[in-house]
């Protein structure tokens, strides 16, 4: 691992920004390489994940592994796909589900990460959080996943794996129809070694 990679990386799991607003305390969940060619930015940890330390290690992250088209082993392979929250640690409960990701982690670390990461050829922005902060435009979430092709190269927009969204990924069939497919075959064609020669 890149050392500056692997220092950025011990900082961020040793931060204590916000602890005292979490209310199971910190525990940042970050995975991340200096040869990682695929980003994903998601939302922050889950309870499953906070206690397990694994991102995506819940039925959101087998949805999403199945539609990249990866196994768990490529999906937890870092030196190919990075892993990077909006927020590092879980957040705690509201009303409808887990609270937004805290506001210090991604001005605090992301940037930092990201240059470390000069590989990178696609960055996955999960859900409106991630959207909203790397894309800033007067778009809906659904507005933004039906014109996907208008954030590449740089960015690829999907909306949360999360079993909440069954209702929406009903109501939108032409995302598994059309999104997926092209997912699935930007993501083969960055994660394959290099065409022989």
């Amino acid at each position: 691992m890149h050392i500056e990679t692997a220092l950025i990386l011990e900082e961020i799991r040793s931060c204590r920004l916000c602890e005292a607003h979490l209310p199971l305390g910190a525990n940042p969940v970050v995975r991340a390489s200096q040869q990682a060619r695929l980003m994903v930015i998601g939302q922050a940890p889950g309870t499953k994940v906070h206690k397990t330390s694994v991102p995506w290690n819940d039925p959101s992250g087998d949805r999403l592994r199945e539609w990249l088209g990866v196994d768990r082993e490529t999906f937890y392979d870092h030196t190919r796909i990075a892993i990077m929250p909006m927020g590092f640690c879980y957040p705690g409960k509201g009303k409808s589900g887990d609270l937004p990701p805290r506001k210090e982690c991604a001005p605090t670390w992301h940037q930092r990460l990201l240059a470390s990461m000069p590989n990178i050829k696609l960055t996955l922005l999960i859900g409106q959080y991630a959207q909203a902060y790397y894309l800033q435009d007067r778009r809906s979430l659904t507005q933004r996943v039906q014109h996907w092709q208008d954030y590449l190269p740089e960015y690829l927009v999907l909306p949360h794996p999360s079993p909440r969204n069954n209702l929406w990924l009903r109501k939108h069939p032409w995302f598994e129809e059309e999104v997926i497919p092209a997912l699935k075959s930007k993501v083969l064609e960055i994660l394959e070694p290099q065409a022989k020669l």
